[in-house]
């Protein structure tokens, strides 16, 4: 018969570094599932400076190292695997990872959610060369720039916003007409001298390529009159959305109207299922940011310990 895990953690942002960091501190032996996007958002990421004990700031695949090299002294054993299924069902639980099942007493979901991109050539190559989907991470690198925001949510709102702190100039591009942002928050940013509006735009390719200095501009499509042209921009925010990856938990755990992990009791990480806990991106659709995945990676840790010590385990 094959070995009943103590701890499986799906994810290796910050929330399944911490929550292995913990969990092998306790002697739970953690089996860390890297997934699709090993390192999580963090590992897109460049100059990372509002993360706590960096004064100079760290890049974020170095940050991302650390926390797993951290998690592994204490004993944390990594897999680069993807889940295909888990049956939450089960007791243990059971989990799918190519052709082996691995049956464990506590599964912690730390699978983060992926911002959505356009899919355009070049785009991911241009990640932390002038292409972001997070203002609050790099909005200050943009200092003195104009930049543009793509988008028509609330989320596109707070963005332009937030970067007014530091760009010369925001232009909202949005492929229509009508904003799906609440009025508060639209109003908000049309009173911002520093915002002006781009609609019924597209952005159909970037111009420019790291080697040659990083992204240059747009070229942008009237979706009305089909006119191309061309924009110059030093930097282009994407606040089209972000996808929890919870695909897999669909009619087993209660998920709310956008995909992401319901907790089921304020101040922890338990879902509907004992010995099922969740932390990080895909459970948080409002903070998103590093220090609050850690945080709850940690609170996951410490909720499954005492669960296994509640269980006799």
């Amino acid at each position: 018969m094959d070995t009943i895990r103590n701890v499986v953690i799906m994810g290796s942002g910050c929330a399944g570094h911490t929550a292995a960091l913990y969990t092998a501190r306790a002697n739970l032996s953690p089996l860390v599932l890297e997934g699709h996007e090993p390192g999580g958002q963090l590992s897109l990421t460049t100059l990372v400076e509002n993360f706590p004990g960096f004064p100079e700031g760290i890049q974020g695949p170095e940050l991302i190292a650390n926390m797993r090299s951290q998690a592994e002294r204490f004993g944390a054993e990594y897999r680069l695997a993807h889940v295909s299924a888990a049956d939450l069902s089960t007791t243990p639980l059971s989990i799918q990872v190519g052709n082996q099942t691995i049956r464990t007493r506590t599964l912690i979901i730390a699978s983060g959610a992926s911002a959505r991109w356009l899919g355009l050539p070049n785009e991911q190559a241009l990640i932390g060369h002038g292409v972001s989907s997070c203002a609050t991470c790099d909005g200050f690198f943009f200092s003195g720039k104009e930049i543009v925001v793509v988008g028509g949510g609330d989320s596109a709102m707070e963005e332009a916003l937030f970067l007014t702190r530091f760009a010369t100039k925001v232009t909202v591009v949005h492929r229509r007409d009508e904003f799906r942002a609440s009025k508060i928050m639209l109003d908000r940013a049309r009173s911002n001298p520093k915002i002006a509006f781009m609609t019924n735009t597209a952005l159909t390719s970037y111009l420019g390529d790291p080697k040659s200095g990083g992204l240059k501009g747009a070229r942008v499509v009237d979706t009305v009159t089909k006119k191309e042209r061309d924009v110059t921009t030093g930097g282009i925010f994407l606040a089209i959305g972000h996808v929890p990856n919870t695909q897999l938990f669909v009619g087993q755990l209660d998920l709310d109207p956008k995909g992401y992990v319901v907790i089921h009791k304020l101040g922890s990480t338990l879902t509907k299922i004992p010995g099922v806990f969740a932390c990080g991106d895909v459970q948080d659709s409002y903070y998103r940011q590093a220090v609050t995945a850690a945080g709850s990676g940690c609170m996951a840790a410490i909720d499954s310990e005492r669960f296994l010590e509640a269980e006799g385990h």
